[in-house]
Protein backbone atom coordinates (compact mmCIF):
# COMPACT_ATOMS: atom_id res chain seq x y z
CA UNK A 1 0.00 0.00 0.00
CA UNK A 2 1.53 3.42 -1.08
CA UNK A 3 1.89 6.24 1.76
CA UNK A 4 -0.93 7.79 0.34
CA UNK A 5 -3.26 4.96 0.22
CA UNK A 6 -2.05 4.37 4.40
CA UNK A 7 -2.83 7.63 5.10
CA UNK A 8 -6.28 8.06 3.56
CA UNK A 9 -7.19 4.81 4.94
CA UNK A 10 -5.88 6.21 8.76
CA UNK A 11 -8.36 8.95 7.45
CA UNK A 12 -10.93 6.79 6.57
CA UNK A 13 -10.78 5.36 9.98
CA UNK A 14 -10.80 8.64 12.27
CA UNK A 15 -14.05 9.29 10.28
CA UNK A 16 -15.91 6.11 11.02
CA UNK A 17 -14.54 6.43 14.98
CA UNK A 18 -14.92 9.69 15.44
CA UNK A 19 -17.72 11.26 17.68
CA UNK A 20 -19.79 12.65 14.40
CA UNK A 21 -20.25 9.16 13.66
CA UNK A 22 -23.70 7.89 14.19
CA UNK A 23 -24.42 4.59 16.15
CA UNK A 24 -28.67 3.75 15.72
CA UNK A 25 -29.92 2.38 18.70
CA UNK A 26 -31.05 -1.12 16.58
CA UNK A 27 -27.57 -1.06 15.47
CA UNK A 28 -25.95 -1.13 19.20
CA UNK A 29 -28.80 -3.31 20.24
CA UNK A 30 -27.67 -5.91 17.84
CA UNK A 31 -24.05 -5.63 18.50
CA UNK A 32 -24.80 -6.40 22.38
CA UNK A 33 -27.32 -9.27 21.08
CA UNK A 34 -24.51 -10.68 19.48
CA UNK A 35 -21.37 -9.80 22.26
CA UNK A 36 -24.36 -11.85 24.66
CA UNK A 37 -24.72 -14.84 22.67
CA UNK A 38 -21.11 -15.17 21.98
CA UNK A 39 -20.35 -14.83 25.04
CA UNK A 40 -22.76 -17.11 26.51
CA UNK A 41 -21.25 -19.91 24.31
CA UNK A 42 -18.04 -19.50 25.94
CA UNK A 43 -15.96 -18.09 23.44
CA UNK A 44 -13.01 -16.29 24.32
CA UNK A 45 -13.57 -11.89 24.56
CA UNK A 46 -10.67 -11.17 21.79
CA UNK A 47 -12.39 -13.64 19.72
CA UNK A 48 -15.94 -12.36 20.12
CA UNK A 49 -14.35 -8.96 19.34
CA UNK A 50 -12.44 -9.88 16.50
CA UNK A 51 -15.77 -11.71 15.21
CA UNK A 52 -17.85 -8.70 15.74
CA UNK A 53 -14.79 -6.07 14.06
CA UNK A 54 -15.48 -8.00 11.46
CA UNK A 55 -19.68 -8.79 11.17
CA UNK A 56 -20.99 -5.58 12.70
CA UNK A 57 -23.44 -3.96 9.95
CA UNK A 58 -22.60 -0.19 11.12
CA UNK A 59 -19.27 0.36 10.56
CA UNK A 60 -18.68 2.75 13.48
CA UNK A 61 -19.40 -0.36 15.33
CA UNK A 62 -17.03 -2.42 13.56
CA UNK A 63 -14.09 0.26 14.18
CA UNK A 64 -15.07 0.34 17.99
CA UNK A 65 -14.64 -3.82 18.39
CA UNK A 66 -11.56 -3.01 16.83
CA UNK A 67 -10.78 -0.43 19.10
CA UNK A 68 -11.74 -2.29 22.23
CA UNK A 69 -9.55 -5.26 21.25
CA UNK A 70 -6.37 -3.71 20.67
CA UNK A 71 -7.47 -2.03 24.27
CA UNK A 72 -8.00 -5.87 25.79
CA UNK A 73 -4.71 -6.69 24.76
CA UNK A 74 -3.06 -4.27 25.83
CA UNK A 75 -4.31 -4.82 29.24
CA UNK A 76 -7.47 -2.96 29.75
CA UNK A 77 -10.71 -4.18 31.21
CA UNK A 78 -13.53 -4.43 28.43
CA UNK A 79 -15.43 -2.00 30.48
CA UNK A 80 -12.52 0.75 30.56
CA UNK A 81 -12.05 0.06 26.66
CA UNK A 82 -15.65 0.88 25.92
CA UNK A 83 -15.70 3.90 28.55
CA UNK A 84 -13.15 5.17 25.55
CA UNK A 85 -16.14 5.92 23.29
CA UNK A 86 -18.89 8.31 25.17
CA UNK A 87 -20.42 8.59 21.86
CA UNK A 88 -21.47 4.76 22.04
CA UNK A 89 -22.06 3.78 24.87
CA UNK A 90 -23.59 5.61 27.58
CA UNK A 91 -21.98 5.57 31.43
CA UNK A 92 -25.07 3.34 32.32
CA UNK A 93 -23.71 0.58 29.51
CA UNK A 94 -20.22 1.07 30.78
CA UNK A 95 -20.88 0.25 34.53
CA UNK A 96 -23.18 -2.63 33.49
CA UNK A 97 -20.46 -4.00 31.61
CA UNK A 98 -18.29 -3.25 34.58
CA UNK A 99 -20.39 -5.34 36.87
CA UNK A 100 -21.39 -7.95 34.70
CA UNK A 101 -17.03 -8.68 34.52
CA UNK A 102 -16.74 -8.28 38.39
CA UNK A 103 -19.63 -10.35 38.73
CA UNK A 104 -18.52 -12.81 36.22
CA UNK A 105 -21.95 -12.30 34.69
CA UNK A 106 -20.96 -10.68 31.36
CA UNK A 107 -23.21 -12.56 29.05
CA UNK A 108 -26.50 -12.38 31.33
CA UNK A 109 -25.68 -8.20 31.61
CA UNK A 110 -25.51 -7.66 27.91
CA UNK A 111 -28.78 -9.74 26.74
CA UNK A 112 -30.26 -7.28 30.21
CA UNK A 113 -28.44 -4.84 28.21
CA UNK A 114 -30.27 -5.07 24.84
CA UNK A 115 -33.78 -5.75 26.42
CA UNK A 116 -33.12 -2.49 27.70
CA UNK A 117 -32.20 -0.68 25.03
CA UNK A 118 -34.72 -2.20 23.24
CA UNK A 119 -37.38 -1.21 25.40
CA UNK A 120 -35.99 2.47 25.90
CA UNK A 121 -36.01 3.21 22.06
CA UNK A 122 -39.55 1.56 21.80
CA UNK A 123 -40.79 4.35 24.10
CA UNK A 124 -39.04 7.50 22.87
CA UNK A 125 -40.26 6.54 19.64
CA UNK A 126 -43.71 5.88 20.85
CA UNK A 127 -43.79 9.85 22.27
CA UNK A 128 -41.63 11.38 19.57
CA UNK A 129 -44.87 9.99 17.37
CA UNK A 130 -47.51 11.11 19.11
CA UNK A 131 -45.60 14.56 19.06
CA UNK A 132 -44.40 14.42 15.85
CA UNK A 133 -47.78 14.56 14.02
CA UNK A 134 -49.18 17.69 15.21
CA UNK A 135 -45.70 19.23 14.48
CA UNK A 136 -46.05 17.65 10.75
CA UNK A 137 -49.79 19.24 10.60
CA UNK A 138 -48.84 22.91 11.92
CA UNK A 139 -45.64 22.36 9.43
CA UNK A 140 -48.69 22.05 6.84
CA UNK A 141 -50.62 24.91 7.91
CA UNK A 142 -48.32 27.18 8.15
CA UNK A 143 -47.17 26.15 4.42
CA UNK A 144 -50.68 26.29 3.04
CA UNK A 145 -51.51 29.47 4.73
CA UNK A 146 -48.27 30.69 3.60
CA UNK A 147 -49.04 30.20 -0.14
CA UNK A 148 -52.43 31.22 -0.51
CA UNK A 149 -51.05 34.48 1.52
CA UNK A 150 -48.26 35.13 -1.08
CA UNK A 151 -50.03 33.75 -4.32
CA UNK A 152 -53.62 33.10 -4.26
CA UNK A 153 -54.97 36.00 -2.67
CA UNK A 154 -52.90 38.39 -4.64
CA UNK A 155 -54.80 37.28 -7.48
CA UNK A 156 -58.58 37.88 -5.99
CA UNK A 157 -56.83 41.65 -5.01
CA UNK A 158 -56.28 42.48 -8.74
CA UNK A 159 -59.72 40.91 -9.25
CA UNK A 160 -61.78 43.22 -6.76
CA UNK A 161 -59.87 46.04 -7.28
CA UNK A 162 -62.04 46.18 -10.53
CA UNK A 163 -65.38 46.31 -8.38
CA UNK A 164 -66.32 49.57 -7.57
CA UNK A 165 -67.84 48.17 -4.14
CA UNK A 166 -67.08 48.35 -0.82
CA UNK A 167 -65.01 45.00 -0.05
CA UNK A 168 -66.39 42.94 3.25
CA UNK A 169 -64.79 42.98 6.20
CA UNK A 170 -63.32 39.44 6.32
CA UNK A 171 -62.17 40.05 2.74
CA UNK A 172 -60.42 43.28 3.51
CA UNK A 173 -58.84 41.71 6.31
CA UNK A 174 -57.68 38.85 4.79
CA UNK A 175 -56.17 41.11 1.82
CA UNK A 176 -54.26 43.46 4.26
CA UNK A 177 -52.54 40.55 5.87
CA UNK A 178 -51.86 39.00 2.87
CA UNK A 179 -50.40 42.67 2.08
CA UNK A 180 -47.98 42.60 5.38
CA UNK A 181 -46.86 38.97 4.53
CA UNK A 182 -45.55 40.11 1.15
CA UNK A 183 -44.25 42.91 2.12
CA UNK A 184 -42.44 42.00 5.46
CA UNK A 185 -42.10 38.23 4.84
CA UNK A 186 -38.28 38.35 5.36
CA UNK A 187 -38.81 40.18 8.76
CA UNK A 188 -41.49 37.57 9.54
CA UNK A 189 -39.12 34.55 9.30
CA UNK A 190 -36.23 36.73 11.22
CA UNK A 191 -38.39 36.90 13.59
CA UNK A 192 -39.19 33.31 13.62
CA UNK A 193 -35.53 32.43 13.66
CA UNK A 194 -34.23 34.99 16.34
CA UNK A 195 -36.83 33.60 18.72
CA UNK A 196 -36.47 30.00 18.25
CA UNK A 197 -32.34 30.85 18.97
CA UNK A 198 -33.09 33.09 21.67
CA UNK A 199 -35.70 30.13 22.89
CA UNK A 200 -32.50 27.34 22.18
CA UNK A 201 -30.30 29.60 24.28
CA UNK A 202 -32.19 29.98 26.97
CA UNK A 203 -33.28 26.24 27.55
CA UNK A 204 -29.60 25.72 27.41
CA UNK A 205 -29.43 27.72 30.85
CA UNK A 206 -29.91 25.75 33.70
CA UNK A 207 -32.92 27.95 34.89
CA UNK A 208 -34.29 27.46 31.35
CA UNK A 209 -34.12 24.10 30.97
CA UNK A 210 -35.60 23.50 34.50
CA UNK A 211 -38.75 26.50 34.07
CA UNK A 212 -39.11 24.58 30.20
CA UNK A 213 -38.65 21.12 31.50
CA UNK A 214 -41.60 22.04 34.37
CA UNK A 215 -43.48 23.37 31.56
CA UNK A 216 -43.40 20.19 29.55
CA UNK A 217 -45.20 18.56 32.28
CA UNK A 218 -47.85 20.46 32.83
CA UNK A 219 -48.94 20.85 29.26
CA UNK A 220 -52.47 19.26 28.84
CA UNK A 221 -52.76 16.09 27.39
CA UNK A 222 -49.24 15.80 26.24
CA UNK A 223 -47.87 16.13 29.86
CA UNK A 224 -48.82 13.34 31.35
CA UNK A 225 -47.45 11.25 28.55
CA UNK A 226 -44.16 13.02 29.11
CA UNK A 227 -44.19 12.36 32.45
CA UNK A 228 -45.48 8.26 32.21
CA UNK A 229 -42.86 8.14 29.27
CA UNK A 230 -39.98 9.71 32.04
CA UNK A 231 -41.58 7.39 34.98
CA UNK A 232 -40.84 4.14 32.29
CA UNK A 233 -37.39 5.40 31.43
CA UNK A 234 -36.08 6.10 34.80
CA UNK A 235 -37.45 3.17 36.60
CA UNK A 236 -36.18 0.88 33.98
CA UNK A 237 -32.72 1.98 34.02
CA UNK A 238 -32.69 1.69 37.86
CA UNK A 239 -33.80 -1.25 38.17
CA UNK A 240 -31.65 -2.53 35.47
CA UNK A 241 -28.63 -1.40 37.42
CA UNK A 242 -29.47 -2.88 40.49
CA UNK A 243 -30.39 -6.08 39.13
CA UNK A 244 -27.27 -5.80 37.67
CA UNK A 245 -25.12 -5.60 40.79
CA UNK A 246 -24.41 -1.48 40.25
CA UNK A 247 -24.45 -0.01 43.78
CA UNK A 248 -27.59 1.98 44.04
CA UNK A 249 -26.05 5.37 45.13
CA UNK A 250 -24.29 5.04 41.83
CA UNK A 251 -27.14 3.75 39.86
CA UNK A 252 -29.28 6.66 40.92
CA UNK A 253 -26.34 9.29 39.95
CA UNK A 254 -26.59 7.52 36.63
CA UNK A 255 -30.02 7.11 35.91
CA UNK A 256 -30.62 10.98 36.90
CA UNK A 257 -28.20 11.55 33.77
CA UNK A 258 -30.61 9.61 31.59
CA UNK A 259 -33.58 10.92 33.33
CA UNK A 260 -34.09 13.20 29.90
CA UNK A 261 -36.33 15.99 32.30
CA UNK A 262 -34.89 18.24 34.84
CA UNK A 263 -37.66 18.12 37.27
CA UNK A 264 -37.74 14.26 37.14
CA UNK A 265 -33.38 14.08 37.42
CA UNK A 266 -33.62 16.71 40.51
CA UNK A 267 -36.45 14.48 41.87
CA UNK A 268 -33.76 11.42 42.01
CA UNK A 269 -30.74 13.54 42.63
CA UNK A 270 -33.06 14.60 46.13
CA UNK A 271 -33.24 10.97 46.84
CA UNK A 272 -29.41 9.80 46.20
CA UNK A 273 -28.85 12.67 49.27
CA UNK A 274 -31.75 11.29 51.39
CA UNK A 275 -30.51 7.88 50.65
CA UNK A 276 -26.77 9.26 52.04
CA UNK A 277 -28.28 10.12 55.21
CA UNK A 278 -29.67 6.90 55.78
CA UNK A 279 -33.50 7.50 54.22
CA UNK A 280 -35.47 5.50 51.64
CA UNK A 281 -35.56 6.48 47.64
CA UNK A 282 -39.70 6.63 48.28
CA UNK A 283 -40.06 9.59 50.73
CA UNK A 284 -37.92 12.50 48.32
CA UNK A 285 -39.96 11.39 45.15
CA UNK A 286 -43.04 11.30 47.52
CA UNK A 287 -42.50 14.63 48.29
CA UNK A 288 -40.90 16.55 44.86
CA UNK A 289 -44.11 15.00 43.36
CA UNK A 290 -42.43 14.74 40.04
CA UNK A 291 -43.49 11.31 40.28
CA UNK A 292 -47.28 9.74 40.51
CA UNK A 293 -48.34 8.89 43.99
CA UNK A 294 -48.42 5.00 43.19
CA UNK A 295 -44.74 4.88 41.89
CA UNK A 296 -43.90 6.15 45.61
CA UNK A 297 -45.57 3.88 47.20
CA UNK A 298 -45.02 1.17 45.17
CA UNK A 299 -40.94 2.02 45.35
CA UNK A 300 -41.52 2.32 49.38
CA UNK A 301 -42.86 -1.35 49.33
CA UNK A 302 -39.79 -2.81 47.54
CA UNK A 303 -37.52 -1.06 49.91
CA UNK A 304 -39.30 -2.78 52.67
CA UNK A 305 -39.62 -6.20 50.68
CA UNK A 306 -36.20 -6.00 49.61
CA UNK A 307 -36.84 -6.52 45.80
CA UNK A 308 -36.17 -2.60 44.88
CA UNK A 309 -35.19 -4.03 41.49
CA UNK A 310 -37.99 -5.99 40.71
CA UNK A 311 -40.44 -3.56 42.11
CA UNK A 312 -39.14 -0.92 39.41
CA UNK A 313 -39.21 -3.28 36.49
CA UNK A 314 -42.44 -4.07 37.04
CA UNK A 315 -43.48 -0.58 37.60
CA UNK A 316 -41.71 0.35 34.18
CA UNK A 317 -43.83 -2.88 32.69
CA UNK A 318 -47.13 -0.81 33.71
CA UNK A 319 -45.96 2.48 32.55
CA UNK A 320 -44.60 1.08 29.17
CA UNK A 321 -48.55 -0.03 28.69
CA UNK A 322 -49.62 3.42 29.72
CA UNK A 323 -47.40 5.27 27.34
CA UNK A 324 -48.86 3.20 24.19
CA UNK A 325 -52.51 3.99 25.72
CA UNK A 326 -51.83 7.73 25.85
CA UNK A 327 -50.00 7.65 22.89
CA UNK A 328 -53.04 6.34 20.67
CA UNK A 329 -55.18 8.51 22.83
CA UNK A 330 -53.37 11.60 21.89
CA UNK A 331 -53.16 10.80 18.28
CA UNK A 332 -57.31 10.09 18.41
CA UNK A 333 -57.99 13.41 20.29
CA UNK A 334 -55.20 15.88 18.10
CA UNK A 335 -56.18 14.46 14.61
CA UNK A 336 -59.63 15.67 14.75
CA UNK A 337 -58.68 19.07 16.43
CA UNK A 338 -55.94 20.01 14.19
CA UNK A 339 -57.88 18.85 10.81
CA UNK A 340 -60.63 21.42 12.57
CA UNK A 341 -58.37 23.99 12.77
CA UNK A 342 -56.34 23.40 9.29
CA UNK A 343 -60.22 23.19 7.84
CA UNK A 344 -61.07 26.66 9.80
CA UNK A 345 -57.88 28.29 8.77
CA UNK A 346 -58.04 27.05 5.14
CA UNK A 347 -61.66 27.31 4.51
CA UNK A 348 -62.11 30.90 6.59
CA UNK A 349 -59.61 31.98 3.93
CA UNK A 350 -61.35 30.85 1.17
CA UNK A 351 -64.80 31.82 2.29
CA UNK A 352 -63.60 35.76 3.22
CA UNK A 353 -61.89 35.80 -0.43
CA UNK A 354 -65.61 34.66 -2.07
CA UNK A 355 -67.85 37.08 0.04
CA UNK A 356 -67.64 39.51 -2.51
CA UNK A 357 -68.55 36.92 -5.49
CA UNK A 358 -71.61 35.91 -3.69
CA UNK A 359 -72.52 39.53 -2.68
CA UNK A 360 -72.02 40.95 -6.93
CA UNK A 361 -74.11 38.21 -7.94
CA UNK A 362 -76.83 38.95 -5.19
CA UNK A 363 -76.74 42.02 -6.73
CA UNK A 364 -77.16 41.06 -10.20
CA UNK A 365 -80.09 39.35 -9.66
Amino acid sequence: MTSAAAKMARRARRRISAPSARVKTRDLVLFTRQFSVMTSAGLPLTRTLETLALQAENLALRQVARDTLRDIEAGNTLAGALGRHPRVFTQLYVNMVHAGESGSRLDGILDRLATFLEKSEQIRRKVKGAMLYPAVVLAVAIAVVATLLLFVIPTFETVFASFDATLPLPTRAVIGLSGIVQSWWWALLAAAGGAALMLRRWIATDAGRLHFDRMLLQLPVLGPLIRKAAVSRVTRTLGTLLSSGVPILEGLEITARTAGNRVIEDAIQASRVAIRRGDSIARPLRETRAFPPMVARMIHVGEETGDLDGMLSRIADFYDDEVDAGAESLLRIMEPVLIVILGGLVGGMIIAMYLPIFELINAIQ
